[in-house]
C-alpha cells in the first residue's frame, strides 16, 4: 500500500492519476463521488471505474455486502492489480475499513492520494498496523502526456455501435424441456461430438464483447449470455453448468445434456468471454464458498431481468423474420417516430436428435446455420438452401 501526498492539491497530479486508468493493463483510478459518506456509494464508485453500470438492482437498498462482493469478483477476474483512489483524506473510518477489506480479498496494490499537507486522523489510524510507504505526488504522479491522454479518451472505434446484431447462436436459446440431473462427467470437446457453433466475424465479436462487459454489473447474467453466444446452448443446457464445469483458467466450459440434443460437450471459451465466466465463478467462491450453479446469483438477488431482456438491452437478438418491402408513395409525409422493433425469440429444434418429436415455433425466423461437419461442407458447396431445415421454412422454388 502506498500513501501519496499531494499537499498543494495540484490539478496536474489529479490528471496524471486519472490518465493512469488503463483497465486493459489492470490499473484503475477511482474518484469518489463528493458529498457522501456512504460505503455503498464508494462500492458503486469502484464498480463504475470497472466499467459496470450502477446502482445495483435486485438487493436491499442499503445492503452494502453485495456491492463489495461483486466489485471483488470483477477485480479478481481480469485481474485488476492496481487501484488508485483520489481524495483519500475525505474517507471516513467505515469507508477506509471497507476499502482495506477489498484489498485483503483481492490482493490489490492500493494507492491512496491525500490532497492535504497533513495526514487526517482517520487515515492515520487506519494505516496503523498496515505495511505501507509514503511517497510524494511529484515523483509518482508526473504530468500526463496530453497526446496520450487524448488518445486514451478517444478509445477504440466501434463501427457497429448502436446497431442491432442478429446472432444465429441465439436462435436455439429458448427451450421447452427443463434442466436435467447434476452431471459430473468428463465430456468430450464439441468438435469430437461433431458440433460446431456459429462463428461470428471479428468486428461482430469485438462489438459483442464490448457490449457484454458493460451490460450489467451482475457477473452471472453477463457470463450466461456470453456462454449462449459462443456455444449456441439453450437455457436448459446453461442451467446445468456448475462452477466445477469451468476450467481453472477459464479456457473451457462443459455444458451438460440428458441426450435430447448432442450430449454433454466441452466448449473452448474465447478470450473475450473468459473474464466474464471467471467473475461469476469468483462471486460464488466469495459469497458462498461452494460449488453451485455458475449462472445463478449466490447473493440471492430478486427481480433481475430475464436473459432475453438482458440480450435485448444489449441489442443482441436471433435473426428476425424478413419484412416485406414497403412501396414508395408519390407524396412524402412527415416521418413519424418508429416504435421499437418487436423481437421474436423462436423455439428451434435444430440441435435435437428427434426434432420431429418436439414442438417448434419459429415465428418466421430463419434456421441457424449448419452445425455438423457434413452440413457445413454442403453449405460451402451450395447444396443446402438458405433456410435449410423443415420444409415449410425453405424458400419457394
Amino acid at each position: 500500500m502506498t500513501l501519496i501526498l499531494d499537499p498543494g492539491d495540484d490539478v496536474v497530479h489529479t490528471r496524471a492519476a486519472l490518465s493512469a486508468h488503463v483497465f486493459q493493463d489492470g490499473r484503475i483510478t477511482v474518484h469518489p463521488a463528493p458529498g457522501t459518506d456512504s460505503t455503498l456509494a464508494l462500492a458503486y464508485d469502484v464498480l463504475a471505474a470497472l466499467g459496470k453500470p450502477v446502482p445495483l438492482t435486485g438487493y436491499r437498498q442499503l445492503d452494502t455486502a453485495p456491492a463489495w462482493a461483486i466489485a471483488a469478483a470483477w477485480i479478481l477476474a481480469p485481474p485488476v492489480t492496481h487501484l488508485t483512489l483520489l481524495r483519500a483524506h475525505l474517507l471516513s473510518p467505515r469507508r477506509l475499513h471497507a476499502l482495506f477489506s477489498l484489498r485483503e480479498r483481492t490482493g490489490l496494490r492500493l494507492a491512496l492520494v491525500c490532497h492535504r499537507p497533513d495526514i487526517p486522523v482517520a487515515l492515520d489510524q487506519a494505516l496503523t498496523g498496515t505495511r505501507h510507504r509514503i511517497a510524494d505526488a511529484t515523483a509518482l504522479l508526473p504530468a500526463a502526456d496530453s497526446d496520450a491522454a487524448a488518445l486514451q479518451d478517444t478509445g477504440p472505434a466501434h463501427p457497429l455501435a448502436g446497431r442491432w446484431l442478429n446472432l444465429p447462436a441465439l436462435t436455439t436459446l429458448m427451450a421447452y424441456d427443463g434442466a436435467g440431473r447434476d452431471c459430473r462427467c468428463a465430456a468430450p470437446l464439441a468438435s469430437e461430438r461433431d458440433f460446431f457453433p456459429p462463428v461470428m466475424p471479428p468486428a461482430t465479436t469485438a462489438e459483442v464483447a464490448h457490449r457484454l462487459h458493460g451490460a450489467t454489473a451482475h457477473p452471472h447474467l453477463a457470463a450466461e449470455l456470453a456462454t449462449a453466444v459462443f456455444t449456441a446452448a439453450s437455457v436448459t443446457q446453461l442451467d446445468t453448468v456448475h462452477v466445477h464445469d469451468l476450467a481453472p483458467d477459464a479456457s473451457t466450459v462443459t455444458v451438460h445434456d440428458d441426450g435430447l440434443r448432442y450430449g454433454c460437450v466441452t466448449h473452448p471459451v474465447p478470450p473475450w468471454a473468459r473474464s466474464l465466466l471467471q467473475a461469476a465463478a469468483h462471486l460464488w467462491r466469495i459469497a458462498a464458498g461452494t460449488d453451485g450453479p455458475l449462472f445463478t446469483d449466490p447473493l440471492g438477488s430478486k427481480g433481475l431481468p430475464y436473459l432475453t431482456d438482458v440480450a435485448e438491452s444489449c441489442k443482441l437478438r436471433p435473426p428476425q423474420p424478413r419484412h416485406p418491402k414497403r412501396r414508395r408513395r408519390g407524396r412524402r409525409k412527415k416521418a413519424r417516430p418508429k416504435p421499437p422493433p418487436e423481437t421474436f425469440w423462436p423455439l428451434c429444434t435444430a440441435h435435437y436428435h428427434s426434432p420431429w418429436a418436439m414442438k417448434e415455433e419459429m415465428y418466421g425466423c430463419p434456421w441457424p446455420p449448419p452445425h455438423t461437419q457434413r452440413t457445413i461442407a454442403a453449405r460451402k458447396k451450395g447444396w443446402l438452401p438458405p433456410d435449410y431445415g423443415h420444409r415449410n421454412l425453405r424458400p419457394p422454388r
